[in-house]
């Protein structure tokens, strides 16, 4: 068969492509302003890639229609590509839909839901089922570096694991994407407003987790984070799956203990599932190379749903010491003259703050800057700006970008941090002055969800340039 994808770029859609080929299907796919790593591992899976959105996609030649068109959530009408399929009468269908039919029947899906944390966590786990042996299946928002691929069907009879995003799912269907996977475990991570461009409020979201919530049969499991208020009103809509709390409270069956400030070292405590802290079955400690409390708590949401499939929690603890962070999740690009530069995809005032904790804790020399453009849906529109300030409270400086098509003027939010914070719109003064400012010893940890218009490549040849011409003129 066929299939065409439109928008077949996207962290999701790609990784559905990857899955459809591995199906034996014929796929291509259109899209525009395509980046690694999705496009690189796309076209090395031998999938036909179409700049932009054109009519003639769907019929390029009279043996070449597609036989089904997945149709990405990001497309809308009046896109050229969307018109034209709807004119032509062929089959389409959303993503979300196609995975539930065609992958995840017969599997022990689980899902890994929640406002942060989603694809680092999903890594975790498939890593963690993995390195036990069962050969997992996986679509990830992501390209965990442990498989070096963002989907893969695994195993027949293995756990299937799946980002379970609550984005809506096609322009055609606008219940989240979630609501399709019917998973076996669900694992709801964090709750807060986001995706200001689908969802008007908090409680419009709570309501969309609930309606995963009310997919989980009974036999199944909600592993779900403690300390957060929304997701005790999601479970106060109505429960009929085992809950299992996890996180930091004495209360929760499964809780960590942190043994390094930089939550590079911590204790795992499993008590047996009374809710009440006590009757301890096992504990384990893990140390790895991930920091920040957010990354432990990720860890044990993993830890406990891999549990479920029969991992061991000793077992479990010793593997995360291999684990490898997904591309874009912290990941260092490369060191010039001792100033490092590190890729973090956190793009929300709540992920940027915690990514900075976690970062500042382990930057025991140098400087901590942080370059950040804010670019999602959510902060385009300006929903959460006023967050944005206490959100780098952590960094030693802050480089602003305004992207192009922001709703709103940085100006004033960047004046009341002073000194701290300076504001950019253009990508070359903006790598010119955190090169300038830069020092050995110093940490570079650039946040968009985007491609930043190249920046990391960029910051490295300047530095790599800077670090010559200091050498040339006996300043090295």
């Amino acid at each position: 068969m066929h299939l065409h994808i439109i928008g077949i770029c996207g962290t999701f859609m790609g990784s559905l492509a990857l899955l459809a080929r591995e199906l034996g299907h014929q796929v291509s796919g259109s899209d525009q302003h395509v980046y690694p790593p999705m496009s690189t591992q796309l076209a090395e899976a031998g999938i036909t890639l179409m700049e932009g959105y054109r009519a003639q996609h769907l019929s390029p030649a009279p043996d070449r229609v597609p036989d089904l068109v997945i149709v990405g959530n990001a497309m809308s009408r009046g896109n050229q590509e969307v018109e034209a399929l709807l004119n032509s009468g062929l089959p389409y269908t959303s993503g979300a839909q196609w995975l539930a039919e065609h992958v995840l029947p017969g599997r022990r899906v689980i899902a890994v839901a929640g406002t942060h944390g989603k694809t680092t966590t999903a890594s975790i786990l498939a890593w963690l089922l993995e390195s036990a042996g069962l050969a997992p299946g996986f679509l990830i928002g992501g390209v965990p570096r442990n498989f070096g691929v963002s989907a893969r069907l695994g195993a027949p009879d293995a756990p299937f694991v799946v980002e379970a995003d609550e984005y809506d799912t096609a322009f055609f269907d606008k219940r989240s994407k979630f609501v399709h996977y019917r998973p076996h475990i669900a694992i709801l991570n964090n709750l807060e407003f986001d995706h200001a461009d689908i969802f008007p409020d908090l409680d419009a979201i709570e309501r969309q987790f609930h309606h995963l919530v009310r997919t989980v049969p009974s036999q199944g499991h909600l592993l779900v984070a403690d300390e957060q208020p929304a997701l005790e009103r999601v479970l106060g809509q109505g429960a009929w799956t085992p809950v299992a709390h996890f996180g930091d409270q004495a209360a929760s069956e499964w809780r960590f203990i942190l043994e390094r400030a930089d939550a590079s070292r911590f204790q795992v405590i499993y008590g047996g599932g009374d809710g009440q802290g006590s009757a301890q079955e096992e504990d384990g400690v893990v140390e790895w190379t991930l920091t920040g409390e957010y990354n432990a708590r990720n860890a044990l949401a993993a830890l406990a749903a891999a549990h479920l499939c029969g991992v061991d929690l000793a077992r479990g603890c010793a593997a995360l010491a291999r684990f490898e962070t997904p591309r874009r999740r912290q990941e260092v690009r490369g060191e010039i003259n001792g100033i490092q530069v590190i890729d973090d995809f956190a793009h929300h005032p709540t992920a940027i703050a915690a990514t900075l904790k976690g970062l500042r804790a382990a930057t025991t020399k140098g400087r901590l800057l942080a370059v950040i453009e804010p670019r999602s849906n959510t902060m385009r529109l300006g929903a959460l700006r006023e967050r944005l300030i206490e959100s780098v409270a952590d960094a030693d400086g802050v480089f602003w970008f305004q992207p192009v098509g922001l709703d709103w003027s940085m100006e004033e939010l960047v004046a009341t941090q002073g000194a701290h914070a300076q504001l950019y719109s253009d990508i070359d003064t903006l790598v010119s002055a955190v090169v300038t400012q830069a020092s050995p010893l110093d940490r570079i940890v650039v946040m968009s969800n985007g491609s930043f218009e190249g920046i990391h490549e960029r910051l490295l040849a300047a530095l790599t340039a800077a670090q010559k011409t200091d050498a040339d003129e006996g300043r090295v």
